[in-house]
């Protein structure tokens, strides 16, 4: 578990919780998901010490439950955000580095890499507390990217302090964008995975048999769409509960206000973003099973006409030489020492007609 306190100008890591309120700024207490389990009596303590108010049991079960989809709760004294992240597991970037000499199987596996831990806010005036999964990065990223900006505000003509967030609604916002800006990340390599998938099912020399394969990157396709639908519903619910806030008099605390709708807005649209693009890999597997069967029947259709086709020129010459196989003695040529000859030739000429005639019919071809 890790402490923060954070105000216009500076970020500092504190040894332990503090047993009151700082003056001025607020605080994040950021803790993975197993520590904040053991913690709970200490930190419902801390809160109540605070803020005046403890979080609700069926909110800390929400925040200790591993596999939570997306929503939004509040309450009179703080809300309630529960977000999955979208991110690629470790290795899962490198399975398309030899695309040319790739496998179906390697594509399986870069859609299994995916992984969709949900991560807790529970957003109070003055302080914010994220439960995290254990190996959840976004954490120390967010520790180590304000404390960054601090370090650099005099180089950068104090700009860096100003970009601090303001309150802990501001810094939930941008963790919440930055784990649905992970997931536009992975567009390249789920187009290309689904692109492999895709060539591998529309060429005609491959033998695509592999249909355990397009299936389960179907369903992961499916499961991606459900979160993001979650989120996009859990996002918009946020937006609607900060309209209903009470007004705020001072102009600071008015543009403040402002930014945070802006800063949902934009979070909302990247998860459109995202949920459109999953939906359009989706209509583009689907679109693919149906060219594939599609060019199936086509080949089916050519195969069958070629023979239909042979099957026509053959029965003619069939019929020539079952009509002079007949046993009768008085079949003309049949004792000449041309008929042979003479009807080869017709034989021939037949055929040759045929051919001809189905070819300019486009019956046939190359």
């Amino acid at each position: 578990m890790r402490i923060f306190h954070i105000t216009n100008d500076q970020f500092l890591e504190l040894p332990s919780m503090p047993a009151t309120l700082p003056a001025d700024g607020f605080l994040w207490v950021g803790s993975a998901r197993r520590e904040f389990e053991v913690s709970t009596p200490d930190v419902q303590a801390a809160l109540q010490c605070w803020t005046g108010g403890q979080l609700v049991d069926l909110h800390l079960a929400d925040l200790l439950n591993n596999q939570l989809p997306s929503h939004f709760d509040y309450t009179s004294w703080y809300d309630l955000m529960v977000f999955r992240r979208l991110a690629a597991g470790a290795g899962s970037a490198a399975l398309f580095i030899d695309e040319a000499h790739g496998t179906l199987a390697s594509a399986k596996q870069a859609l299994d890499a995916i992984d969709t831990s949900p991560v807790g806010f529970a957003v109070f005036d003055r302080v914010l507390v994220t439960v995290h999964p254990t190996d959840c990065a976004v954490r120390d990223h967010f520790a180590q990217r304000m404390a960054g900006l601090v370090v650099d505000r005099d180089a950068r003509d104090q700009r860096g302090s100003a970009r601090l967030p303001a309150s802990p609604a501001d810094l939930m916002l941008r963790m919440v964008n930055h784990m649905v800006d992970s997931y536009l990340d992975l567009r390249r390599l789920l187009t290309r995975q689904l692109g492999y998938l895709q060539q591998e099912l529309l060429n005609p020399r491959s033998g695509f048999n592999d249909w355990q394969v397009l299936l389960d990157s179907r369903n992961a396709l499916h499961m991606l769409e459900d979160t993001c639908e979650d989120q996009r519903a859990a996002v918009q619910e946020w937006i609607d509960a900060l309209d209903e806030w009470p007004d705020e008099t001072e102009p600071d605390k008015r543009r403040e206000r402002e930014l945070l709708r802006v800063r949902s807005r934009d979070v909302l649209e990247h998860v459109e973003r995202v949920l459109g693009h999953v939906r359009r890999l989706e209509q583009s597997a689907e679109t693919s099973v149906q060219m594939h069967f599609s060019a199936l029947g086509h080949r089916t259709n050519d195969i069958m006409r070629t023979l239909t086709v042979l099957t026509a020129i053959f029965l003619p010459l069939n019929l020539i030489t079952g009509f002079f196989g007949m046993n009768f003695d008085s079949l003309p040529l049949i004792h000449s020492a041309t008929g042979f000859w003479v009807a080869f030739a017709l034989m021939v000429a037949v055929g040759v007609g045929l051919v001809s005639f189905f070819w300019r019919k486009r019956y046939l071809g190359r």
